[in-house]
């Protein structure tokens, strides 16, 4: 196990920086150059985990994304759980912290990419300038990932549901599409440490735009957390 979670790891980052340096070289093309190039990242994230983990990962139920934009809210049980919806969704916009914007080459792709930066220390601010940001950018359109639990959790942990992704729904006005998932069985919440079998991300169908915040945050919820536990319960081999 240790040996696989180093072979992993030296995967991840060796890819990842690689890549990086190499996608510098997109910045003066369009940014369909840069989502290209995600959608390759994602594709050799899954290939390492398979390579070195021994774990398959299977998206099911892709017959219920929508076109056009959406809102993905996912549950969060690794750093893994950011790579799948570049694989899925046409064109994944990602929200990520306001410091990871200032690093040079990170942040300038970031910025070509037209990711959403947050400053997760301005609070109510902060979600106003995401819901701004998201409705400029997704008139694209787009494919917006949340993780509306706000931080990983290990399988089967009790979980809280934060008000961000209520918002977004309201001002949005778009669907929701609820993801479940198992990959903390098979990956720990950096994502790195390994154990084999097969890691399920489990689309669900979309919440239609126009319910109430309360009976939203309940759908959502349900649904999601329902549809985990039962993929905790299914074998991993």
């Amino acid at each position: 196990m240790r040996l696989r979670t180093a072979l992993h790891g030296a995967w991840v980052y060796g890819v990842t920086f690689l890549l990086i340096a190499l996608f510098l070289l997109l910045l003066p093309f369009p940014r369909a150059a840069m989502r290209s190039g995600l959608k390759v990242w994602a594709a050799l994230m899954v290939f390492g985990l398979r390579l070195f983990g021994g774990v398959r990962l299977e998206v099911r139920g892709v017959e219920h994304l929508p076109e056009g934009s959406y809102l993905i809210a996912a549950k969060h049980q690794s750093m893994f759980d950011i790579a799948p919806p570049f694989t899925y969704a046409p064109d994944m916009l990602f929200v990520m912290k306001k410091e990871l914007a200032g690093i040079p080459a990170f942040g300038w792709l970031s910025r070509k990419a037209k990711m959403i930066a947050v400053d997760r220390d301005a609070h109510a601010q902060a979600l106003r300038d995401l819901v701004a940001d998201a409705k400029r950018l997704m008139a694209e359109p787009r494919q917006l990932l949340i993780f509306p639990e706000g931080t990983r959790r290990p399988p089967g942990a009790p979980t809280e549901y934060k008000p961000g992704v209520a918002a977004l729904y309201r001002e949005l006005n778009l669907p929701c599409v609820p993801v479940a998932t198992n990959s903390g069985v098979c990956l720990d919440a950096q994502g790195l440490a390994i154990k084999p079998g097969v890691m399920v991300v489990q689309i669900l169908e979309p919440i239609a735009p126009g319910l109430k915040r309360v009976e939203f945050m309940r759908t959502l919820q349900e649904r999601i957390e329902t549809a985990s536990a039962e993929l905790l319960q299914a074998p991993i081999g």
